[in-house]
């Protein structure tokens, strides 16, 4: 098992309050189920995660998107970060203050240079998709230290 998928494993089923990333610790979800480049993640919607309709912001949708792949391709074990280079979204529904919602994750070509990832929003239930994103990320010339 690589090391940057061995760390994901032993914070399963914690939340983000100990992340190397400032936003996944403001974010704070509690990884749910993890696969190299497969990660599922629940957030609970706070107040300061919506817009003033008092839904969940489209930025905060963006953010959780790019948190996620990016978490999604360092779980590949690569000797370098990678950081995006597009993000695309596409907004569905709404989630509301105190509502759950689960990010899902995947790998669509791992490329040495380039990795292409795309994430689901969901609600809780996985019934009613909130958001829909894909990102190009890109190799940089920062080496991952454990």
């Amino acid at each position: 098992m690589n090391k940057s998928l061995a760390h994901l494993k032993s914070v399963l089923e914690k939340d983000s309050s100990k992340s190397p990333s400032p936003l996944m610790r403001w974010l704070n979800p509690t990884l749910i189920s993890i696969s190299p480049g497969e990660l599922e993640f629940s957030y609970v919607v706070r107040e300061e995660m919506t817009n003033p309709m008092g839904i969940l912001h489209g930025g905060t949708t963006a953010a959780i998107i790019d948190d996620a792949v990016g978490a999604a391709v360092f779980s590949l074990g690569k000797t370098h970060a990678y950081t995006t280079v597009n993000l695309a979204v596409d907004y569905f529904s709404t989630a509301k203050v105190g509502d759950t919602i689960i990010a899902i994750t995947s790998i669509v070509k791992n490329g040495n240079q380039i990795v292409n990832t795309h994430c689901e929003i969901w609600n809780a239930d996985k019934t009613r998709m909130i958001a829909k994103g894909s990102s190009n990320l890109i190799k940089t010339a920062t080496e991952i230290q454990f």
